[in-house]
């Protein structure tokens, strides 16, 4: 099986022809002499070859020494430059940060946020992917990931944001047609607008507070995978939904849209804000984190 080329034995040798010295090298590499010596001639013999002449008085190159220094200074040089850069970029607000965000709420909420921080930091390269599947971080070689939901992969780093609470909720003029259910059980002679990714699927559970819980099987004329594509359905009356509040907060203050049963509740799910393992970030990760912590702390439909 190949194996990889020894890069540090090449750094080393590098240096030694750089300075003409085993000592002036080790010097300038913070290591010891015989780090370096053993490292060039570990290097000799994955070669099967002489790089350098030794004497008590002298160090020269050969001829086949004299045609690597060269390309194994490129080599050094290439890698004191890459680390330097990213180092750099570690902490400094520039490059690109990848993120991903739940569809619905990623157009709703956290696309008007990114020129606001665009603004702020404009040589910081967002790469933003909207969908309602959950990404691999890791895999994906994202930086960071909105998701809304019970977290199970203990592998990541979560900061929870705040609380969203879900709600029963439909238009007045449906409500009217079909009554208002006050308890579960009511719901059984309703028309249910289903997201296909409910935790609960077709069986709508709720919790009170003096009565327990209670688990209603919900049949639906519509279902989707993204939750705001039951919006136009809602409003023109064909059923009811729940919901999560950042998509509905606004229609309910303005009457287009009524929660009904809120004494019956629906546990409500964590806006978090997900990394991948390994606590060091760059300084421009840490900023949109910090940005998107404030701003969604305080968010109108934020619970505490």
């Amino acid at each position: 099986m190949k194996t990889l080329p020894d890069l540090e034995a090449w750094a080393m040798f590098a240096k030694v022809a750089e300075t003409g010295s085993f000592a002036r090298a080790a010097s300038e590499l913070g290591v010891s002499q015989a780090t370096v010596s053993k490292a060039v001639s570990r290097l000799e013999a994955r070669l099967k070859s002489t790089l350098l002449h030794r004497t008590s008085r002298r160090l020269s190159l050969t001829e086949s020494g004299r045609m690597a220094a060269e390309r194994a200074g490129r080599l050094l040089a290439d890698g004191e430059a890459l680390e330097a850069e990213v180092a750099e970029q570690a902490q400094s607000l520039r490059g690109p940060i990848r993120l991903a965000a739940p569809m619905s709420f990623g157009v709703a909420h956290l696309a008007p946020l990114l020129p606001v921080f665009m603004l702020r930091h404009p040589e910081v390269i967002l790469d933003a992917h909207l969908g309602d599947e959950q990404v691999d971080l890791v895999g994906q070689g994202f930086d960071l990931a909105l998701r809304i939901a019970t977290l199970s992969d203990s592998s990541l780093l979560a900061r929870r944001l705040c609380t969203v609470r879900i709600l029963l909720v439909a238009a007045p003029a449906y409500l009217e047609r079909h009554g208002r259910p006050r308890h579960p059980r009511d719901l059984a002679s309703h028309r249910a607008l289903q997201y296909s990714y409910s935790r609960s699927g077709e069986v709508w559970r709720f919790r009170h507070p003096r009565q327990g819980e209670f688990a209603q099987a919900m049949e639906s004329p519509l279902r989707a995978n993204n939750a705001e594509a039951l919006a136009p359905a809602l409003r023109t009356g064909l059923g009811l939904a729940l919901q999560p509040e950042f998509l509905v907060w606004e229609e309910l203050r303005s009457g287009e849209l009524e929660a009904v049963m809120q004494d019956w509740q629906v546990p409500p799910i964590g806006l978090h804000l997900v990394t991948p393992p390994g606590r060091a970030r760059p300084a421009r990760v840490q900023a949109l984190i910090g940005f998107l912590a404030e701003h969604f702390a305080h968010a109108p439909w934020a619970q505490a």
